[in-house]
């Protein structure tokens, strides 16, 4: 008896993942959105990192991204919060991102994988999020400048967390406890509308205060 993809996705042969029946895609929109999300993300913590460097060399580095002195991608980057764990946030993003990229295209190609995997890297996006959402909030209400770069990373980690957890909730992988409540809202829509309210709330605050 051949193993389907749902069977071998819990096994116990601890496999990292499993090759879906030929010719089947799994949620393939929430895959196409996640993999186009992290490709925008892996190419802003390039460009970040290679700013980076140029201030770690010269602190008064021209940017592209230095429009004035509200909108510098330096004056956030020269900051502790910017390299809060002693080397710039925006190498975790040239680590974070191609493992993305690679689930979604090995997903889009028809391999599902596990649910301690996929909740593995849920647990670890979440704390992404939290992240990227506390150096908004530093950028906006400490530092006081906005750096665009970190900008398109918030949203663009947003729309891969909430992509993340439509294919987790698609696929049953929380408990049974929450999951009636996750499908409900996933029908009614929820995730789509806290998404935008949350990237809306980031656009109406950046509009107000720097533009």
């Amino acid at each position: 008896m051949s193993a389907t993809a749902t069977d071998v996705a819990d096994g116990p042969e601890g496999d990292v993942a499993a090759v879906a029946p030929a010719g089947k895609r799994y949620h393939p929109g929430a895959f196409i959105e996640m993999l186009c999300s992290s490709i925008l993300g892996l190419v802003a913590s390039l460009v970040l990192s290679v700013d980076a460097i140029a201030l770690a060399k010269d602190p008064n580095a021209a940017l592209s991204c230095n429009i004035n002195s509200k909108i510098s991608c330096g004056a956030v980057g020269v900051t502790w919060q910017a390299n809060l764990l002693g080397f710039p946030n925006a190498f975790l993003g040239l680590i974070a991102e191609p493992v993305v990229i690679t689930i979604a295209v090995a997903a889009l190609g028809g391999t599902r994988f596990p649910r301690w995997f996929m909740l593995s890297a849920q647990a670890v996006y979440s704390i992404g999020l939290a992240f990227a959402y506390w150096l908004f909030y530093q950028a906006y209400f400490v530092i006081g400048a906005l750096c665009p770069w970190c900008l398109l990373i918030t949203v663009t980690t947003t729309l891969v967390f909430f992509s993340m957890t439509r294919v987790n909730i698609m696929e049953g992988n929380f408990g049974a406890g929450v999951q009636r409540r996750l499908d409900f809202l996933l029908r009614n829509g929820a995730d789509t509308a806290l998404a935008v309210v949350l990237i809306g709330i980031l656009a109406v605050m950046v509009i107000l205060r720097y533009l």
